[in-house]
C-alpha cells in the first residue's frame, strides 16, 4: 500500500511533537496564588523540577498548569513532623485548612 508525501509528513510532525512534550521540562500553563482576597504572585511555565517558593504565605493556589503539583506550608518543600503535603491536581484550585498554616513552597508531583 502507497503512501502519500503529505501524510508521511503529516504523520512524522505528530510524533516529533508527541516525543517534545514527553520531554517537556515546564509545566504548561500558570499558577495564581492569593492570600485572601489579595493577588500575591502568579508562576508561568514554571519548571517541573526542584522547589518553588511563595514570595510570602497564601492561602489560596489555582493549577491552570497541565502538571500535578504538591503544596508546603514550609519554604524548603519539606513536610514538618506531624504534618503533610497537599495534592492539587491539573486544572483545579484549593484553599488552606486554617489549622495547617499558609502555603510557602509548591513542587511538581513526579509520573
Amino acid at each position: 500500500m502507497r503512501v502519500s508525501r503529505p501524510l508521511s509528513a503529516l504523520t512524522g510532525i505528530a510524533l516529533l511533537g508527541i516525543a517534545l512534550t514527553a520531554c517537556q521540562d515546564q509545566a504548561g500553563g500558570q499558577i495564581t496564588a492569593r492570600n485572601g482576597v489579595r493577588h500575591v504572585e502568579t508562576f508561568s511555565n514554571p519548571s517541573i523540577h526542584g522547589c518553588h517558593r511563595f514570595r510570602e504565605g497564601v492561602t489560596h493556589v489555582t493549577n491552570y498548569t497541565q502538571s500535578n503539583m504538591l503544596l508546603y506550608t514550609t519554604p524548603d518543600c519539606t513536610v514538618p513532623p506531624g504534618g503533610a503535603s497537599v495534592y492539587l491536581t491539573m486544572q483545579s484550585s484549593d484553599e488552606v485548612v486554617r489549622s495547617s498554616g499558609l502555603w510557602q513552597s509548591f513542587s511538581f508531583a513526579s509520573g
